[in-house]
């Protein structure tokens, strides 16, 4: 089957440890999707949330995902890696379906 969004190698290494940290809530699943907002018109969302009726669930090298079904037309095919540079610290997003991105790279249009 295939996933809407791919992880790299770093960013599983990096949700692992995250979820791996004390007091971590097991009922919240890893949320992708997107909000209205930010330099370019939309905003990525990456962050654990408790499922929702409108979400669609899949996993990723046993991380169980949840994304809002409309979100996906968005997403579909993006890559989320972890960036540990001195520079830049934190996730970064691959979407292909992006017309335009922000500097930051956390925006974007389509």
């Amino acid at each position: 089957m295939t996933t809407p969004v791919t992880l790299t190698d770093g960013a599983i290494i990096e949700i692992r440890k995250l979820m791996a940290a004390d007091g971590f809530d097991t009922a919240q699943r890893l949320r992708v999707g997107v909000k209205g907002g930010g330099c370019s018109g939309m905003t990525y969302v990456l962050g654990f949330d408790q499922p929702k009726e409108n979400d669609s669930h899949f996993e990723i090298n046993g991380i169980t995902c949840i994304m809002d079904k409309a979100h996906e037309m968005y997403l579909y095919g993006m890559l989320v890696d972890w960036q540990d540079g001195l520079n830049n610290r934190g996730f970064t997003f691959k979407n292909p379906n992006a017309s335009t991105t922000c500097g930051c790279g956390t925006s974007f249009a389509v």
